[in-house]
């Protein structure tokens, strides 16, 4: 059985099913070259500031770059006796470097270690999910400017609303991408923040430098109240609660290419390559890649869930409680990551049944706003307006007719002011085209919006 850390103040060892319910390496190992790092730049303050020897910080920093080579090459032993990361390394350490190894935890806490170490793992991977949603933007981009004269049925409580553009669909959810990298942008504000030195809860009486650990591991700010340090775990509910809204996000456009992609609607075709088939209907092509993203929001939103669950009754400072904070992390890290890559291989592969679309557009009074808003440039008051074109459409319906479809003479029994250049007015392309309003579906507004998209993507890549 390992050494305990803290072995001196108990007379009985800690029984074995102890060791292994409350171990959390299995989890956190992932956290061991954040744990390196934040001990190498520790370990480069103590020395700076005279709390140990520059000797033993070179034995020191050279141990603990032995052991990220034996962490990176898979060589390392891991025991549940050593509950998590940081024991495993300092372990490690005495047994390669001895008795100077112990000097490494000098002015410093586990709580405000592990607190670190999240910190920097989650500033990392947030940065990475970022760029993963601005490829999976451009990949957008890039499928909406083939779809640019694409007309589809745009809808409301899912029922054939107004003609739209299918690259006009597409950019909605480019926006909503947008706001996910915009939350997760600055919920970095509040992650990149250095609690090291806050030791246990109270500061230390050591003679720290702070502001040189921080600039060591590149933090803009430094925690500013020790007990506050320790105890946080607003960042990750932060990260928790983006994490949730993006894959909101990505659930509604799997729902979209779910329904979509079935013979009732016969819009798109999944690739082959991200379907699955039935094991006992032949026939079936079943898109598991949008209904698994579609059933793991709910895993994030649980997870939101559980950690403010975790954190809603713990007193200041550290409690054990919070140990399980990191399975809750890493599983919604992961899994966000998994769906945006996913979404962004799966997309350039889909193929759009054009003509279907615009068969769909054409049918279901689409064009009925736009007969009252011509009423309206006769000189007829909208509700008016509206009420006359909702008896043309009881008609029609009637006569198993489109609006576009009745002569003039049917028409104008329903008013005087419709004349011969209505049936203008009702095609598909002059819905679409005459919705000029800023941020609507006329071709011209659709092309502005790529073009500010793809320069927008264009700067962040090259800086």
């Amino acid at each position: 059985m390992a050494e305990k850390a803290w072995d001196g103040r108990f007379s009985e060892k800690t029984d074995k099913s102890v060791e292994k319910f409350t171990s959390s390496i299995e989890v956190d190992q992932r956290l061991y070259p954040y744990d390196i790092e934040g001990s190498i730049a520790h370990c480069m303050m103590l020395a700076r500031t005279s709390v140990i020897s520059e000797k033993d910080a070179v034995l020191l920093i050279e141990g603990l770059k032995k052991i990220r080579q034996e962490l990176d090459q898979g060589l390392f032993k891991f025991d549940d006796s050593l509950e998590d990361i940081h024991m495993h390394i300092e372990t490690r350490l005495a047994e390669k470097i001895g008795g100077v190894a112990r000097k490494l935890h000098t002015a410093r806490s586990r709580n405000d270690q592990v607190a670190l170490d999240v910190r920097m793992y989650l500033r990392d991977k947030t940065s990475g999910i970022i760029k993963n949603l601005n490829e999976f933007q451009k990949v957008i981009i890039d499928f909406a400017e083939t779809h640019i004269d694409t007309v589809m049925p745009g809808y409301t409580h899912l029922q054939r609303a107004q003609p739209v553009l299918l690259a006009h669909h597409l950019l909605a959810y480019y926006e909503m991408l947008e706001r996910d990298t915009q939350r997760l942008t600055d919920s970095l504000k509040r992650t990149n923040i250095m609690p090291l030195g806050a030791a246990a809860l109270a500061g230390t009486t050591y003679p720290i430098d702070r502001a040189y650990t921080a600039e060591l591991l590149d933090f803009p700010v430094i925690s500013s109240n020790s007990i506050d340090s320790v105890s946080d775990r607003d960042f990750i509910i932060e990260f928790l609660t983006a994490a949730g809204i993006c894959m909101m996000h990505l659930s509604r456009l799997s729902e979209e290419l779910i329904l979509w992609s079935s013979s009732e609607f016969s819009f798109i075709e999944l690739p082959d390559s991200f379907a699955t088939g039935s094991s006992i209907m032949p026939q079936k092509k079943n898109p598991d890649v949008p209904e698994l993203v579609r059933g793991k929001t709910g895993k994030i939103y649980g997870n939101l869930m559980a950690m403010l669950t975790v954190m809603k009754s713990l007193p200041l400072a550290y409690n054990r409680d919070m140990q399980e904070d990191k399975s809750i992390l890493f599983d919604s890290v992961d899994t966000l990551k998994a769906c945006v890559e996913i979404f962004t291989k799966m997309l350039p592969h889909i193929k759009v049944f054009k003509n279907n679309l615009k068969k769909a557009a054409s049918t279901g009074f689409l064009n009925a706003t736009d007969m009252a808003d011509y009423l309206v440039t006769k000189g007829m008051p909208f509700r008016e307006a509206h009420s006359c074109v909702g008896r043309a459409v009881g008609y029609a319906l009637e006569k198993k007719k489109e609006l576009d479809e009745l002569t003039l003479s049917e028409l104008q029994s329903f008013s005087e002011l419709i004349k011969e250049d209505i049936f203008k007015v009702l095609t598909i392309n002059a819905m679409v085209d005459r919705r000029k309003s800023f941020g609507g579906t006329a071709p011209g507004n659709v092309r502005e919006a790529l073009n500010k998209a793809k320069n927008k993507l264009n700067f962040l890549r090259d800086h």
